[in-house]
């Protein structure tokens, strides 16, 4: 349930009946921020961890109905690991330190992408987070980690498949639909990406098919409130036909 008041939104340049139902985010730049600034690249997922909890916060409290966090890649394993080791520390401590907040203002907790590949500690406190949460009925927070959206649309097919050898029907567009981590939730209506690239880089292809896009030069760690409003101001203001006049 929202905790703005109409009028509240109003004065940011926001119309209460015109947000969008569901935003997804590449949280993108944070390497390049604290590079920068002099400092190691985890020095940079430090501080947009810290920068979580105010988009989290104000989705919440605007009423929209779900939020998608970019946070680790298929193709992140990749990366060096030390580096992956800050990333899967900061989550550990990210969970432990929010979601008393974060279920007490009745949001739930879906990770998108399979969880086993994680350390055990890591697969342990997702698992916390989502069963915590389950029964929670106010911003749907899903977190993508070890996500790829091109194997997300290849297990829904699988499942899909599976499926049909069993029961002997063909499965349409909405079985479809249920396989994939999105089921049961709000058609994603904008996609924002921070630090300046320009593409989805395997993030909700399948979901994004009506999105509206929106990229921004801002580095994660300074995609502060009043960006986020800028954002969704910019929203407002496209014409969204979905292939009609």
């Amino acid at each position: 349930m929202a905790k703005f008041t109409s009028q509240q939104l109003q004065q940011w340049g926001l119309s209460p009946q015109s947000l969008p139902r569901h935003v997804a985010i590449v949280m993108d730049g944070n390497g390049r921020w604290a590079q920068e600034k002099g400092r190691p690249r985890t020095f940079g997922h430090r501080a947009g961890t810290e920068r979580l909890r105010e988009i989290i916060r104000f989705s919440s409290d605007a009423g929209i109905g779900a939020l998608t966090l970019y946070a680790f890649s298929t193709e992140n394993w990749r990366r060096p690991e030390e580096e992956k080791s800050v990333l899967f520390s900061l989550l550990v401590e990210y969970f432990s330190k929010e979601i008393d907040e974060l279920h007490e203002n009745n949001v739930r907790i879906t990770i998108f992408g399979e969880k086993d590949p994680f350390p055990q500690k890591v697969c342990q406190a997702l698992v916390r987070a989502e069963e915590r949460t389950r029964d929670n009925t106010g911003l749907r927070l899903n977190i993508a980690l070890n996500y790829g959206s091109r194997a997300e649309i290849c297990r829904a097919v699988r499942l899909c498949c599976e499926e049909s050898a069993k029961t002997g029907a063909y499965p349409g567009d909405e079985a479809f639909e249920q396989h994939l981590y999105s089921a049961g939730q709000p058609e994603l209506d904008l996609l924002i990406r921070t630090g300046g690239e320009q593409r989805l880089s395997n993030f909700l292809l399948y979901q994004a098919a009506y999105a509206e896009l929106y990229f921004t030069p801002v580095f994660w760690p300074d995609f502060t409130r009043e960006e986020y409003i800028l954002a969704l101001q910019a929203f407002q203001k496209r014409a969204r036909r979905f292939g009609g006049l």
